[in-house]
């Protein structure tokens, strides 16, 4: 009886060490870095996934991936990434530290500004915040709505040192990084070692921002059950399949024939119409080609729902001034986009819409919108004060 109640006894203190040894793993696994980090981020133990997202097969195919300017040498990784989103959010990153990358670029609204020109250090942004969400899917890699810069590596460092915006010398970026605790062991977990330069800035910068991409939204679950875009989604009302049909089948300006693909991306800058004599030069900047004054780069139009402003300026204020835009008012230009303008007489088109059509087609873009995104920790702010 003793021997049966001796072994009783050990086993259920067994049972209960083991239980209380794996009741949280994570806690008494975590390294002296990690809880330093907890100090002051609120990040997990192992890095959120953004290396391998979990995107649905039509936005795995062959045409959206040829629209991928992911380079070679800068892979995303998820502790690079999570380095990016440290970064991203930090506002000792300007010179009196009241700007961060997302100070303009708000999560809550598609990584975009709700204001026409952005707040910086020293007084308001020329152009309209541009959104971020599938920035990973431009084949030409360039970026600004000027495409001045020819990879999102060297974009993400030119709003930092731009006396505007964030007015900070690189060389003084890397002093206040270099003296805090937690910067060299982000930067060890992302590549290899502690050493902090502008270069490693700008690769784990670049992979976060290339890390946002959209894809469930109420179009990709209806996407998901047809064989192509074309094809009545069943999950869609029939002004929302309406309102697709415009916009991928409007016989005079067929949206889709410049919004490529599921991702929804620009394939070239191009002049839209919106003034007779361009106000702002575009893409001439950097080509100095005269047909490319008033060509401008243009953001996906995933989550453009949940955008307030539009265009490189900023000037239309909602949805139904753009689709007022397309429908009748674009202004003609010498340099005004082939697919715009009848070949021959060289006259603007009109899309030509209804009321009801005009809704519907309002109605397609809503279902762009990912209400995950805009609220997944994962691209949230990591900071803790």
């Amino acid at each position: 009886m003793f021997k049966f109640k001796f072994f009783c006894i050990t086993g259920f203190l067994g049972v209960l060490a083991f239980v209380s040894c794996s009741k949280d793993p994570a806690v008494s696994q975590l390294s002296d870095e990690q809880k330093l980090l907890q100090q002051f981020f609120n990040l997990p133990s192992e890095p959120f996934n953004y290396a391998s997202p979990d995107l649905p097969e039509h936005l795995k195919s062959g045409f959206v991936n040829a629209q991928k300017n992911t380079p070679a040498g800068n892979p995303v990784t998820n502790w690079g990434a999570t380095l990016g989103r440290v970064l991203f959010y930090d506002k000792s990153l300007s010179s009196n530290g009241s700007i961060s990358c997302a100070s303009c670029h708000i999560q809550a609204f598609g990584f975009t500004d709700t204001a026409q020109f952005s707040k910086g250090v020293n007084g308001l942004t020329k152009r309209h915040s541009m959104s971020l969400i599938n920035s990973a899917y431009y084949a030409n890699g360039r970026f600004f709505w000027d495409e001045r810069a020819a990879r999102l590596e060297h974009q993400v460092l030119m709003p930092i040192q731009d006396q505007v915006e964030m007015n900070m010398k690189l060389d003084s970026v890397l002093t206040r990084l270099r003296s805090t605790s937690y910067y060299p062991i982000l930067f060890k977990y992302a590549f290899g070692s502690d050493s902090v330069s502008g270069y490693r800035i700008s690769l784990a910068l670049a992979q976060f921002v290339r890390s946002i991409v959209s894809s469930q939204s109420k179009y990709d679950d209806g996407r998901k059950l047809v064989s192509g875009p074309n094809v009545d989604f069943p999950n869609f009302t029939s002004t929302e399949n309406l309102g697709k049909q415009i916009f991928f089948g409007n016989r005079l300006i067929n949206c889709s024939g410049c919004h490529l693909t599921d991702m929804m991306v620009l394939d070239n800058p191009r002049n839209n119409g919106l003034f007779e004599t361009e106000l702002d030069s575009g893409i001439f900047i950097h080509t100095s080609n005269s047909q490319d004054i008033g060509k401008f780069k243009a953001p996906s139009l995933r989550n453009i729902g949940l955008r307030h402003r539009f265009m490189h300026d900023g000037h239309l204020i909602g949805l139904n001034a753009v689709i007022e835009h397309y429908d009748n008012g674009i202004q003609s230009s010498p340099h005004l986009d082939t697919h715009l303008k009848d070949p021959v007489t060289g006259i603007p088109y009109k899309m030509g819409l209804s009321p009801a059509e005009k809704q519907a087609l309002l109605d397609f873009l809503n279902t762009l919108t990912d209400e995950h995104i805009i609220t997944d920790a994962k691209f949230s702010n990591p900071w803790l004060k």
